[in-house]
């Protein structure tokens, strides 16, 4: 009797174990019915992993982007994250029916001035005038548009939109200002932040 409840318990747990692996992997697959990559390869050949992902939302319900950071392996820590000189990858996935340049480039720009003192901004103004020239000539981003940020040390930030590159940016100090309106101190969203570096809460059935 004893031995048969063992046996039926051990099946639960093994059952639940088994439950909460596969809603983990889906959760790191599918966001919002977008499937997004585990794993990718950079421009220059080299594989990054997910580090994380989440929806950017405005005003708690509405939904813009999802926003993925890949990276050559797992971290947690943003400063470490800042500091490490190898590739990386933002990819943001439109969510929202239309996303209009100006607002995007608005949010950036303030995300951007939020997460650095006068004389670091004053090294990018230039580089970030190129930014925001090419996303205005974009002017919308639809539902499914897809825009990606791709730093290499040797080439610079590479920024594609629906897989057409549309410009590239040189200087590390210009992709880490750019990672900071997602992973710096003053994020454009907290919560987007938190799963971009990997924290999904965890899954708890109790």
């Amino acid at each position: 009797m004893m031995r048969g409840l063992v046996g039926v318990i051990a099946g639960l747990l093994a059952g639940l174990a088994m439950f909460s692996a596969v809603v983990n992997v889906t959760m790191a697959a599918d966001i919002e019915g977008v499937r997004v990559d585990e794993q990718i390869t950079a421009p220059g050949g080299q594989q990054l992993v997910l580090n994380g992902a989440g929806v950017r939302t405005k005003l708690v319900v509405v939904k813009l982007y999802i926003g993925a950071l890949y990276l050559p392996a797992k971290k947690s820590d943003a400063d470490e994250i800042l500091k490490d000189a190898g590739a990386k990858r933002v990819a943001m996935h439109v969510l929202a029916d239309e996303l209009t340049a100006k607002d995007l480039i608005a949010s950036l720009n303030n995300a951007i001035a939020a997460n650095h003192i006068p004389a670091e901004l004053a090294l990018i103004e230039a580089r970030l005038r190129d930014l925001n020239r090419m996303m205005s000539a974009v002017g919308v981003l639809k539902k499914g548009a897809t825009v990606v940020l791709d730093y290499s040390p040797n080439t610079g930030t590479r920024i594609s939109i629906n897989g057409e590159e549309k410009i590239v940016i040189k200087g590390e100090d210009f992709f880490q200002a750019m990672l900071r309106i997602w992973i710096g101190k003053k994020p454009v969203d907290g919560g987007l932040r938190r799963l971009m570096l990997g924290d999904t809460g965890g899954f708890r059935l109790f």
